[in-house]
C-alpha cells in the first residue's frame, strides 16, 4: 500500500544532516522531495568517505535516499522564477540557511506565501530566526554545550563527552522539524492555510532536558556529572568486563534489582541499592564493578540473556546491525544504488496498513533537473535554454 505520506511535495533546499535527515524520514512515509542543489557549491555531505558504486558518498546515498535532484544557481533571477513556478504545486518547503538568507534570494516565507497560501515553510538553524544568537554559526556540540546537557553528560573525573550521534542535529533539529511539520499540515486540513515554522536546535536541545528540567525548575539542584538516577549517580551505569568491553546495566526497580543482585551472588546488595545516598551508590558501583570485571562480556550476556533484569551487552554498531532482533525487525534494508543496492539503515516506523519506501539511494548532483522542469511545463526549448545560460544543470 502507498506510504502514510503518499502525496505530499517538498521542496528541500537544506545540506548537511538536520533538514535532509528530516526530509529522508518524510520521503521514507512515500513523501516525494525534490532538493534544490547548488551548482557550484555542491553538497558536502557529497564529499564524506567511504565511497561506493563509483564514487559515491554511502553517506549522502542513505541520508538523500528517495528523493529528486533539480541542480539549479540560486542567484540568478530566472532560478528564483522557477522556484516559485514549482512552489505552486508543493506542499513544504524546508531551508536551513542562516536566517535572512532566503529574504536575500527573495525565497523567503512570505514571497513564497502569495505564490501558495497553503504552503507549509520550515526554517532549520542553530539557534533560531530571532535572539540575540541567531546570526551565529555552531555545530551539534555548541548546541548541547548552551542547552545545558552536557553539563551532566558524562563523568565527574573527566567532564562532559562528545556524544557518538548528533543529538541536538537530529533529535533537536531533524525530528521536530518533522513533528512541526506535520502537526502544521494537521491544522492546514482545517484551516485550508499553511504557516511558517522556525526549529532552533540549541531550543530544542534545552527542551531535551526532559526529567532533569522538570526538576530543575521545580527548585530541584542541577543537575551534574553522575549525579542523578539515568546519568551515572546510581548503580544504573555502564561496567567494564574481563575482555575490556562493556554491559549495561538498568536494574533500577526492585524485582529487576533483586534479581541482578542474586544472579551477580550478592543478593544482599539490593537492600544497599534502595539507599540513595551519593556515597553508597558510588561504593556499590565499585563493588559491582569489581565483580563483573572478573567475567567476559559475552559470559554476562549469556548469564542474562535468558533472565529478564534490563541487563544487556555493548555492542559494536557491526554487532548491532547483525543482532538476531534488529535482523528480525528489518533494520538493515537494501536500497537500489545504480545497477546494484547498498545496505542502509531502516526506517524504525512500523505501520499496520503500508510499508516505508526504499526507491532509490541518494541522487546524482542533477539528476532530475530536466524532468522535474518538463514536468512543471517547461518546454524542451526552454529546458535547453536554462542549462546553456548555467541557470540549472
Amino acid at each position: 500500500m502507498a506510504g502514510p505520506l503518499e502525496g505530499l511535495k517538498i521542496l528541500d533546499f537544506s545540506t548537511l544532516l538536520p533538514g535532509p535527515w528530516a526530509t529522508m524520514i518524510m520521503a521514507d512515509m512515500g513523501a516525494d522531495v525534490l532538493r534544490l542543489e547548488a551548482i557550484k557549491r555542491p553538497d558536502l555531505m557529497r564529499t564524506l568517505p567511504p565511497f561506493v558504486a563509483k564514487n559515491i558518498s554511502a553517506t549522502h546515498a542513505t541520508v538523500n535516499r528517495n528523493k529528486r535532484s533539480l541542480a539549479i544557481d540560486l542567484k540568478q533571477p530566472e532560478a528564483i522564477k522557477i522556484v516559485k513556478k514549482l512552489v505552486k504545486e508543493y506542499d513544504v518547503v524546508v531551508e536551513q540557511f542562516r536566517p535572512g538568507v532566503m529574504k536575500r534570494l527573495g525565497l523567503d516565507y512570505d514571497t513564497l506565501k502569495a505564490e501558495n497560501p497553503q504552503l507549509i515553510y520550515c526554517s532549520i538553524t542553530g539557534y533560531g530566526q530571532t535572539g540575540p544568537l541567531k546570526d551565529r554559526a555552531g555545530h551539534d556540540i555548541n548546541y548541547l554545550a548552551l542547552s545545558g546537557l552536557a553539563s551532566h553528560t558524562g563523568r565527574k573525573d573527566s567532564g562532559p563527552v562528545p556524544p557518538g550521534v548528533q543529538v541536538a542535529d537530529i533529535a533537536g533539529g531533524s525530528h521536530h522539524a518533522v513533528m512541526g511539520i506535520l502537526a502544521a499540515l494537521y491544522q492546514r486540513q482545517a484551516s485550508g492555510v499553511g504557516q511558517y515554522i522556525d526549529i532552533s536546535m540549541a531550543d530544542a536541545a534545552l527542551a531535551l532536558n526532559g526529567l532533569n528540567g522538570a526538576t530543575y525548575l521545580s527548585g530541584a539542584e542541577e543537575p551534574g556529572y553522575e549525579t542523578e538516577t539515568l546519568n551515572g549517580g546510581l548503580f544504573y551505569d555502564f561496567y567494564r568486563t574481563s575482555d575490556n568491553q562493556y554491559i549495561s546495566i538498568g536494574s533500577l526497580e526492585p524485582q529487576f534489582a533483586i534479581g541482578l543482585f542474586q544472579a551477580l551472588g550478592h543478593p544482599e546488595w539490593a537492600a544497599r541499592a534502595a539507599d540513595f545516598s551519593a556515597e553508597n551508590q558510588q561504593q556499590l558501583k565499585q563493588d559491582i564493578q569489581q565483580v563483573i570485571g572478573n567475567q567476559t562480556r559475552d559470559y554476562w550476556a549469556d548469564l542474562f540473556g535468558a533472565a529478564d533484569f534490563c541487563v544487556e551487552p555493548v555492542l559494536s554498531l557491526g554487532e548491532a546491525t547483525e543482532h538476531e532482533h534488529f535482523q528480525a525487525r528489518e533494520m538493515v534494508v537494501d536500497v537500489p544504488l545504480n545497477d546494484g543496492s547498498l545496505q542502509q539503515l531502516a526506517h524504525p516506523i512500523k505501520y499496520s496498513s503500508s510499508q516505508p519506501e526504499y526507491r532509490s539511494a541518494g541522487a546524482k548532483l542533477g539528476e532530475h533537473t530536466a524532468a522535474t522542469l518538463e514536468q512543471a511545463g517547461f518546454s524542451a526549448a526552454d529546458i535547453d535554454s536554462l542549462y546553456q545560460q548555467g541557470i540549472v544543470a
